[in-house]
């Protein structure tokens, strides 16, 4: 069955999800790096004024920290990159590759176990996802090689994590990786074209990331990996692009029967990894 900790990264990728569109209308007013530095910097203070008390200031944590906010800023970075020179349905399809890309790291780089059903569902949710953002891939140029790195670091964000998680403090981790990102993210301001607007898009965009994309789902991620798996984590986070579909078409944005096809497998794949083990036995029980 599909437990609490498992339910929490669900809601995370419906949020991530979510506020994709959102995001998308706020850096059209804003450089990307401005915006980038902002929504981890006001995470940061939100974190440090409501948990201080809770937070840890060993040099492990600490340093701990500051290689998820490193990870989580060469995610954002690759992925924005990425979208200078490819579709952004090339890229999407191409980020999701990190959900067969987390299992891979997690057996090659730190001996973790996958289970059968959690391999179907990788399989199951990589179609969805193809299917699901109409990817139409005839050249690997830099777009798409920026992009795959980026995945990269997505599978190595999601298996730190899970690492990081059972060792350190909490709110030392969520709250410093913010801090890291937020200012390697300031680095890289001086760089970028364009003028500084708060306008309303930005604003809205600001808020609702600080606030459930960043706060909630980042605490939430780093808690409940404690609880599942990286594989489990990944498969579940391949909802993201679902719910995305999902909030676009309220915006007027049509999804095809192909598309609808590919949530489904999505959602087949999350399930299929959470339950299948509990399926399988009750099939050959009753049998």
């Amino acid at each position: 069955m599909i437990n609490f900790a498992d339910f929490l990264l669900l809601l995370v990728a419906v949020f991530w999800g979510v506020t994709f569109k959102l995001v998308q209308n706020a850096i059209a007013d804003m450089p990307v790096f401005m915006f980038l530095f902002l929504r981890f910097f006001l995470s940061f203070l939100l974190m440090f004024i409501l948990f201080y008390k809770k937070i840890s200031f060993d040099k492990n944590s600490l340093k701990a920290a500051f290689i998820l906010g490193m990870l989580n800023f060469l995610v954002f970075s690759f992925q924005t990159f990425g979208l200078l020179y490819s579709p952004s349905s090339i890229v999407a399809f191409i980020t999701g590759l990190y959900v067969i890309l987390t299992p891979v790291v997690a057996f090659l780089f730190f001996k973790k176990h996958i289970s059968v059903y959690a391999i179907i569902g990788v399989i199951l949710a990589f179609l969805g996802i193809y299917l699901l953002t109409g990817a139409d891939i005839e050249g690997f140029g830099r777009g798409e090689t920026l992009t795959f790195i980026g995945a990269v670091f997505v599978a190595l964000h999601i298996n730190y994590t899970d690492i990081y998680s059972k060792k350190y403090n909490l709110y030392t981790l969520v709250t410093f990786q913010f801090l890291a990102t937020s200012l390697l993210s300031l680095l890289f301001t001086p760089f970028e074209k364009g003028d500084i607007s708060f306008s309303a898009d930005v604003i809205t965009g600001l808020i609702v990331t600080v606030l459930f994309a960043t706060v909630f789902a980042y605490f939430i991620q780093t808690y409940a990996q404690k609880f599942t798996t990286p594989t489990k984590t990944a498969v579940i986070f391949a909802m993201e692009p679902v719910s995305a579909a999902i909030f676009g078409y309220f915006y007027g944005e049509h999804l095809s029967i192909i598309q609808i096809i590919g949530a489904v497998l999505v959602i087949l794949a999350m399930l299929i990894s959470e339950t299948g083990d509990l399926l399988f036995r009750k099939i050959f029980k009753g049998a």
